[in-house]
């Protein structure tokens, strides 16, 4: 159901990327195809929110911009306030007033995990304020790595990656886009 959606919305591309990470690939997730569906997005989050049954959470908190939709639309779900990270020259930065207490349970949302930067960048913002992050929450889990917390996906991606050194598609001269909303840095 969920690659339907996918395929339906025309969310999963084919050609030559290069990746938030650096890596190249020949194909790539854009959730946002999904997401300018709220219909869809119900329907495919649900198997998320299903996932997280009996888990105590008290807040989704999603990385700018990937995971703000998503954020919103679990945190709906699962009947729990929902709210976002965001950076500011560079950093990940809670703002806009936004609270977190020590000790409340947060899960993070993504739209796509691959190697998990923008979690793991607000896990460590969330940390500070004495928050206990319980799981990353996601569309579309790519991670070819295990991360330290786990990750709760609407659909599990294997989706092939190159070092641009190593990338065949540049091999054969096929120019690539840069998709991802990141900068490469």
């Amino acid at each position: 159901m969920v690659l339907e959606q996918l395929k339906a919305s025309e969310a999963l591309l084919e050609g030559h990327f290069l990746l938030s990470s650096g890596r190249h690939s020949n194909r790539y997730c854009q959730c946002a195809k999904l997401l300018q569906y709220p219909d869809r997005a119900e329907k495919v989050l649900a198997v998320v929110a299903e996932k997280l049954k009996g888990m105590k959470i008290d807040m989704v908190v999603g990385p700018a911009m990937g995971g703000i939709i998503v954020a919103y639309e679990l945190g709906r779900q699962l009947g729990v306030p929902a709210i976002f990270t965001e950076r500011v020259d560079g950093v990940m930065t809670l703002r806009r007033g936004f609270e977190v207490k020590p000790g409340q349970k947060l899960l993070i949302t993504e739209d796509v995990v691959t190697t998990g930067k923008s979690s793991l960048e607000t896990i460590e913002v969330l940390k500070s304020y004495g928050a206990e992050v319980v799981g990353i929450a996601c569309i579309a889990d790519r991670s070819a790595q295990p991360l330290p917390y786990p990750v709760f996906g609407a659909v599990k991606l294997n989706i092939e990656s190159w070092e641009a050194a190593d990338c065949p598609l540049c091999k054969e001269g096929k120019p690539y886009v840069k998709p991802g909303s990141r900068a490469i840095k």
